[in-house]
């Protein structure tokens, strides 16, 4: 039985597809749904930015880059309203998959969905390596989500 759904979500095709399917799923079994984003840690554009001289700060950086992420944590409030669903959201600070699959072990979902990764490194055809990471260490089970769910019930 589910009853606690953990959805990681970017602004990629799959990342909304995957935030489309977490909140019906969430809707189908009356399941909380918990909508997280990752924000980079900005460690290597902050030190680029210390070099050219700009003066901004890591925290302005993870403000101006956390802006579009905040929107889109609204899109998939706005996405559960549609279905009866109120997920909790949260913009986190980190690297993806290992601050995922942290948040994962404290908030125990029952499954992680998340969206496929068009992110990958040469000879990784089907996910990127943050949701290889994932799908390689979670501790409950991960649905991967295409960019286009509806390609798997026609066979696309």
């Amino acid at each position: 039985m589910i009853t606690r759904i953990l959805l990681a979500v970017d602004d990629s095709p799959a990342g909304l597809a995957a935030a489309q399917v977490a909140v019906q799923l969430a809707e189908t079994c009356q399941a909380e749904l918990r909508a997280v984003t990752v924000l980079l840690d900005g460690l290597l554009e902050t030190q680029l930015v210390g070099i050219g001289g700009r003066g901004e700060s890591s925290e302005a950086l993870r403000a101006r880059r956390g802006g579009g992420q905040m929107s889109l944590l609204h899109h998939v409030e706005q996405i559960g309203r549609g279905h009866h669903v109120e997920p909790q959201t949260a913009a986190l600070v980190g690297q993806p998959a290992p601050t995922i699959l942290a948040d994962a072990r404290e908030y125990r979902p029952d499954v992680i969905v998340i969206g496929r990764s068009d992110r990958r490194r040469a000879g990784e055809p089907y996910v990127g390596s943050e949701v290889r990471h994932v799908l390689e260490f979670a501790e409950v089970p991960v649905l991967v989500v295409p960019a286009d769910p509806g390609s798997l019930r026609s066979g696309r």
